[in-house]
């Protein structure tokens, strides 16, 4: 009997359920370790994913391109030194079928991203970026899936982009599935997001140093996030090396004799060139996006735009072969002299042809990075100034080598506002170090262009840690108006279990006026959440059909035990519908709103007045309703001047709490939570205008 009941215990370990308790167990285990051991842990698992996905998507696109480009055209890329440095083709076989198979390309990505996974278009750094901020939680594997399949088919077929953004996003979507199963805290989701990001593109480029300061780089436009550093290095160093256990862990570009900087009169140069980067980055993020709302414009299928893109690529590429697929092993020609014949005119035609190949191949639905496409553009920049300076211009050297590298850091640096990890990840692909302290100049040039003008092509990017949406609605300091989440939630009305068909649960949520609920298993385990306008939408049978079909898995939720910061940034991800509330074992016991936040947030502003008054000596609590006549009406709050020492907290718009940011917009009839001293009340009136009420003091 003792036999046959182990037997039964470890049968039940391989059910569903039973592996979702063992994950929940591993979850526990992992969150109650301290910050080494848990980021070892996890940092190990999101690099073996990361290194073995950039293996698959390595492979996956060069069938792709093999079948596209080679047996359908008759043409062979290019290639850099470390992927074998072939010279590729001096001629297409068949002109004809260039921009047949580009357009063939762009058909078949469009149809399976506009099918499946709508949010695998475009680049997947900045989707990555979007969810570290956003929704940790919220990468679909299906997502994944579909991006690795539509970038192969984008950039096989000839399309200008990059293959960092699907390694990205690979390795991005599997931290955000640890954040699920195991129940991460917001901050770690958010960690384990983006070190999935730094590795992955550290693995794909054979740059896992510049892979992980990227982890901590890109998610800002001026800021740096210090706590994926670490996590960064453990996971890239475990990313590279699997992927170089397949292939190789010689640098992807090659620098023939070495390199060795030896002409001073070239910093000169570099200053101009840094200007010209600059510049670039910033035609290459305006065409990019231009693109992108001229295509949205278009009254025609989704489905089909990315198609048209790859035809208007193709029939450039007739003339320009280098505006073709990754367009590495052009910047490889150039490092080794092969492309100083090339007409002048040619050569400074070229970045701008490859901005414009890259934002019709990924700006009209496409799926690839842009990462890529803005050092081939850069190294053409580079590679034409040398060309332009060489006949006249003393000291400019016989070899186009550092101005090359040097460009591809600036250009790509400043436009990504990550010109650190740039620059180390520029200097592990071509192998030297040389040039990173001459490359600082035109770095720092270009980056103060584009910080000027303060642009990005990673939209995605917040400002600064600041920017965090709990950061513009908790005072500066260490005051927390709500404790914990538990004093802002309800008992939840319907739980809904796994095995509940469709019709039923529609019955259930009308009944109760609900806009959805959680979705627990056998044991209670939350599960997801399912949404009455999904249920609504359902075509299907819904009488046999069950909700788990239609149950969204990737939807936030937040333990009890949870700050308000928590609690704030959780809701938000869940675009102010409902949040679900669970224990330490995953147990729904609470569903937070955003009408009950709002309530404990007053409760406990009116009760913290003292706390309150400690940051600005006799401070005033405020709220203030926005009229007609308001000085601050229809402008964003950065664009307005706060008197000394105001502080707002939230904002308040048709029963809604809108959390408030640089970008926020007032509009009329919004009521405005401030905490001013005495002195500004006036000047608080005069500049919002409207009705004030005066909370405390």
């Amino acid at each position: 009997m003792n036999s046959l009941a182990a037997a039964r215990s470890a049968k039940s370990v391989f059910t569903l359920s039973g592996f979702r308790r063992l994950l929940m167990f591993i979850g526990r285990r992992i969150n109650a370790m301290s910050y080494l051991p848990k980021w070892v842990v996890l940092s190990t698992l999101i690099g073996l994913v990361a290194g073995l996905g950039a293996v698959i998507f390595y492979e996956t696109l060069r069938l792709t391109t093999h079948f596209f480009l080679v047996f359908l055209a008759g043409y062979h890329v290019p290639t850099p030194a470390g992927e074998g440095g072939k010279a590729g083709s001096a001629s297409y076989a068949r002109p004809w079928a260039i921009p047949l198979v580009t357009t063939l390309g762009g058909l078949l990505a469009g149809w399976l991203v506009f099918t499946f996974a709508p949010e695998a278009e475009g680049h997947g750094t900045d989707a990555a970026i979007s969810a570290v901020h956003h929704q940790p939680r919220s990468i679909r594997v299906r997502a994944v899936l579909v991006k690795i399949i539509a970038s192969a088919l984008t950039i096989g077929s000839g399309g200008s982009g990059g293959r960092e953004g699907p390694t990205a996003q690979i390795s991005a979507g599997f931290g955000s599935l640890l954040a699920r199963v195991f129940d991460l805290s917001l901050e770690d989701g958010r960690i384990a997001v983006s070190v999935g990001v730094g590795s992955g593109i550290g693995a794909i480029f054979g740059a896992p140093l510049g892979g992980a300061v990227l982890a901590a780089d890109i998610v800002y436009r001026d800021d740096f996030d210090f706590s994926a550093l670490m996590p960064g290095i453990f996971a890239s160093i475990i990313s590279y090396s699997v992927f170089g256990s397949f292939f190789s862990f010689s640098s992807l570009f090659r620098i023939h004799g070495g390199y060795t900087f030896h002409q001073p009169l070239q910093l000169i140069y570099f200053v101009l060139l840094g200007i010209l980067a600059g510049i670039v980055g910033l035609l290459y993020a305006g065409t990019f996006y231009s693109t992108i709302s001229l295509t949205h414009k278009f009254a025609i299928s989704r489905k089909i735009k990315p198609a048209i893109g790859g035809l208007c690529v193709g029939l450039i590429a007739l003339e320009f072969p280098e505006v073709l697929g990754t367009g590495y092993g052009w910047i490889q020609k150039g490092l080794n002299g092969q492309l100083d014949k090339v007409s002048l005119i040619v050569l400074i035609a070229l970045p701008l042809l490859r901005i414009l190949a890259t934002s019709l191949s990924i700006g009209t639905g496409g799926s690839g990075g842009v990462f890529g496409p803005g050092m081939v553009i850069g190294a053409f920049l580079g590679l034409a100034l040398w060309r332009i300076l060489l006949p006249f211009a003393p000291g400019v050297g016989h070899s186009p080598v550092p101005f090359i590298v040097v460009a591809m850091m600036a250009t790509f640096g400043s436009i990504s506002r990550a010109p650190l990890a740039v620059m180390i990840m520029v200097a592990e692909m071509v192998g030297t170090n040389e040039l990173l302290g001459p490359a600082m100049i035109a770095v720092a040039i270009a980056s103060f262009i584009v910080f000027r003008a303060d642009k990005s092509i990673y939209k995605s990017q917040l400002r600064n840690r600041d920017s965090h949406v709990v950061n513009s609605l908790l005072h500066k300091g260490d005051i927390t108006l709500l404790e914990k989440v538990s004093q802002a939630m309800k008992e939840p009305e319907l739980v809904l279990e796994m095995d509940t068909d469709i019709a039923s649960a529609c019955a259930m949520l009308e009944e109760k006026h609900l806009p959805g609920a959680p979705v627990v298993d056998e044991m209670g385990t939350f599960l997801g959440v399912i949404y009455t306008s999904d249920i609504l939408a359902f075509a299907g049978d819904s009488s046999t059909a069950k909700i788990v079909q239609l149950m969204d898995a990737t939807a936030p939720s937040c333990q009890v035990t949870a700050s308000l910061a928590e609690g704030l940034e959780s809701i938000y991800q869940a675009s102010g519908r409902f949040l679900t509330v669970t224990d330490g074992n995953r147990l729904v016991v609470g569903i937070l709103t955003v009408g009950g936040l709002l309530r404990a947030y007053r409760s406990s502003l009116a009760a913290d007045i003292t706390k309150l008054s400690k940051m600005i000596p006799s401070s005033e609590i405020l709220e203030v309703t926005i009229q007609e006549e308001s000085l601050a009406r229809d402008k964003k709050v950065g664009e307005i001047t706060l008197p000394p020492g105001v502080v707002l907290f939230s904002l308040k718009r048709n029963h809604e709490l809108i959390l408030v940011s640089e970008e926020t917009v007032f509009h009329h009839g919004d009521i405005v939570s401030i905490m001013c001293r005495p002195s500004a009340v006036y000047e608080v009136k005069k500049l919002f205008g409207g009705e004030t009420e005066v909370l405390g003091s």
